[in-house]
């Protein structure tokens, strides 16, 4: 099954989770340019998703804004997704929007948008399962670790995270909520299949080579994942073949 973009493109699920992998959302500094050149630099190094995150803006700026990253993402061939607003989305032609628990709900996404990504914020399991069953695209799980970027944040933990990868299955779990370098590894070890940033990138001294680490270990860890499956396939097969 593919899920159809507003633009045209369709994804497959197994295309949808590689380009949630290593997700950027913005900051709020005031200097939008400034904020564009971080965002094209993180794009360069490999970031495969950025959100529109700024809650202090009036509609006309977000919208020149998210045109611009509109411009950025298709260039380099990765996601734009909206935070909330599915108006800014539209006329922005985003691929997609994120709602957390507070906002617009899921359905009523789907209702005004039609076609593209819905992703969900959830952190606790009865709320990463009402978003699958509401027809999310992906979970945004968090927040893993204490975040300066939102200091309202639910906190759910690795343990928290872990609960939630392990007892809901279907759809992408995005990791987010002071996500580092430092910790990126646990957090995708604890079950993540992708990792949203803010300062780690944002606020980088070099965002490009901040993102091409961070993409390293996301590839890493990913690569363990798939040799850690196959190890347990073969034992099963193996044991199959003993107890015949």
């Amino acid at each position: 099954m593919t899920l159809s973009l507003p633009h045209g493109d369709a994804l497959t699920p197994e295309e949808l989770t590689q380009k949630l992998a290593v997700y950027i959302v913005t900051d709020e500094r005031p200097d939008t340019q400034s904020l564009l050149c971080v965002v094209e630099q993180a794009l360069k190094g490999g970031a495969t998703a950025v959100q529109l995150r700024r809650k202090r803006d009036d509609g006309r700026r977000l919208v020149e804004l998210g045109r611009e990253l509109r411009r950025l993402t298709h260039r380099y061939e990765a996601l734009y997704i909206v935070n909330d607003r599915v108006d800014i989305a539209l006329l922005t032609e985003a691929d997609g929007v994120h709602v957390g628990q507070s906002d617009i709900s899921c359905r009523d996404v789907r209702r005004i948008a039609g076609s593209g990504i819905v992703g969900v914020s959830a952190a606790t399991v009865d709320e990463a399962r009402t978003a699958v069953a509401d027809g999310a695209d992906y979970l945004g799980v968090g927040a893993v670790f204490p975040t300066s970027s939102k200091t309202d944040a639910d906190l759910c933990g690795l343990s928290g995270l872990g609960t939630i990868a392990s007892q809901v299955s279907g759809i992408p779990i995005v990791a987010i909520g002071g996500i580092s370098l430092a910790n990126a590894a646990h957090v995708l070890s604890a079950g993540a299949d992708g990792v949203a940033v803010v300062s780690a990138v944002m606020q980088a001294g070099k965002p490009a080579t901040a993102t091409c680490e961070l993409a390293r270990i996301v590839r890493q860890c990913q690569s363990r994942r798939v040799l850690v499956e196959q190890t347990k396939r073969n034992a099963s097969w193996d044991g199959d073949r003993q107890n015949q």
